[in-house]
Formats: C-alpha cells, sequence, structure tokens
C-alpha cells in the first residue's frame, strides 16, 4: 500500500508540473487551489500576406483546485502586404475553466473541463485570426484529457461566436503528448507532442487542418516549449493560408 501511495504521488506531482499544458491545445490538468501561473507562448506566424509576431504575458489563477481564471495582454509586431508595419496592443482575452468530472486511479487520470475565451477588441483590424482582429468573440468548449505515466491524450471540441463581423468558427482540437524520461523527483522532464488543429471558419467556409510539432522541457516549476506548425489541409484564399508558425514559450508556476 505504501508504495502504491509513494507512486501516485510521484506521478500527480510530476504530470501537474510537467507533462501540461500542450504547447498549441489545451488540457483539463489543473494545480492546487490558490496557486498562479505566469506564461508567455509567442507566434511566429508567416502566410502569404507577411509575418506577424504574437507575444502574450499570460497571468493563470486557480481560486480552487477544480477553477482556473486568466488575463492575457498580448503585443503584436506585424509587417503585412495590406496593412504595412507596425506594433500594437493585440486582442486582450479573459479565460475561464471549470472542471466538472474527474476520475483518478493508479498511475493515470481522466478530466472533463468546460472552457470559456473571451476576446475583446482592443487589436487593430489586421483580420489576424486569434491574434488581433478588433473585434469581440466569445468561445465556448469541452477539453478532455487522459494521462498515464506513458502518454497523455487531449481533446477539444468548441465554437467561437463572433456577433459583429465572421469569424464564427467550429473548432477540434487532438494532441499526444509523450514523456521521454520517467517521473522522478525533484521534477524534471522533457516531453514530445504531436497536436492538430482543425478549425473551419463557417461564415467564410474556409478550413484548414494544422499540425504542430513540439518538444517541451520541464524542471521544478518552470517549462519550456518549442514547437513548429504547419498546415495538411488548406481549403481558404492562398493569401490567408498558414505558411507555417513557430512558437516559443516558457511558464512558472507559484
Amino acid at each position: 500500500m505504501k508504495h502504491k501511495v509513494i507512486f501516485f504521488l510521484v506521478f500527480a506531482f510530476a504530470k501537474a508540473y510537467a507533462q501540461g499544458p500542450p504547447i498549441t491545445a489545451d488540457k483539463p490538468i489543473m494545480l492546487g487551489g490558490n496557486s498562479f501561473t505566469t506564461k508567455t507562448l509567442v507566434e511566429i506566424r508567416n502566410n502569404d500576406r507577411g509575418t506577424a509576431v504574437y507575444a502574450p504575458v499570460m497571468l493563470h489563477y486557480l481560486p480552487t483546485s477544480n477553477s482556473l481564471l486568466a488575463l492575457h495582454l498580448p503585443y503584436i509586431h506585424y509587417n503585412l502586404e495590406d496593412a504595412g508595419s507596425g506594433g500594437s496592443l493585440a486582442d486582450i482575452k479573459l479565460l475561464g475553466k471549470y472542471q466538472f468530472f474527474r476520475k483518478d486511479g493508479t498511475g493515470k487520470t481522466w478530466r472533463l473541463v468546460a472552457k470559456t475565451l473571451q476576446t475583446l477588441p482592443t487589436g487593430e483590424e489586421l483580420d489576424l485570426i486569434d491574434l488581433s482582429t478588433g473585434k469581440y468573440q466569445g468561445y465556448y468548449g469541452i477539453v478532455s484529457g487522459y494521462e498515464t505515466l506513458k502518454y497523455g491524450i487531449s481533446t477539444e471540441v468548441g465554437y467561437n461566436w463572433a456577433p459583429d463581423s465572421t469569424l464564427d468558427e467550429f473548432r477540434v482540437k487532438f494532441g499526444v503528448g509523450l514523456p521521454l524520461l520517467k517521473p522522478q523527483y525533484p521534477n524534471k522532464q522533457l516531453n514530445l507532442y504531436f497536436e492538430y488543429t482543425s478549425s473551419w471558419l463557417v461564415d467564410r467556409d474556409w478550413y484548414q487542418l494544422l499540425y504542430a510539432q513540439g518538444i517541451q522541457y520541464a524542471l521544478k516549476t518552470v517549462t519550456f516549449d518549442l514547437a513548429v506548425q504547419l498546415p495538411l489541409v488548406k481549403d481558404i484564399p492562398e493569401n490567408r493560408a498558414l505558411n507555417y508558425s513557430v512558437f516559443l514559450g516558457t511558464r512558472y508556476t507559484f
């Protein structure tokens, strides 16, 4: 019995701090209540219009062990053929999550979370989807996650409602995380991520299927992320279709 307790505690500590959240996706695993995480995930996005560099400062707060509130304050620098070049505040985002289902076992856990992301129209109207649109949007979805000591699987299904624009979107995400190191204390992890994003802009009838290959290094309460995202399917005008995105991130929990 003692060995099982130690095994579960090592698993819970390692998973909470290391294999998550995924880099371009999300997951329902949360830390203990009354904890904070500061993070950033810089995206360098390129398409035929040009290049944009999106750099958010994100503060996540967990009032309880099954709820999360977050504020994302982003800056964007862009060089676009139809909008010139410049830098400004992008769309501020407010995130809320509530974990309504949790089932734990020895070395495994399964959780479900309701999620909303409110996008405020503080950015320039650059039509850079998810970055700077200058339009209010409300996203509502369900995130699920199943993790064992050998792998983690996350899914997300949701709808982005944009009442004053043509940015309504049906979004599906799927990701697999593979830890390359055994759980250990103090926490030290090296994880690979394989993440897919399916995006259908309903009003515009644009569709993209994206794939991101990522790697994450975690040491104690700090993680570092690197991912490259490429399109697999592009049923979208060429000047808006993604050529590639590079993600660089770091995260600190206290």
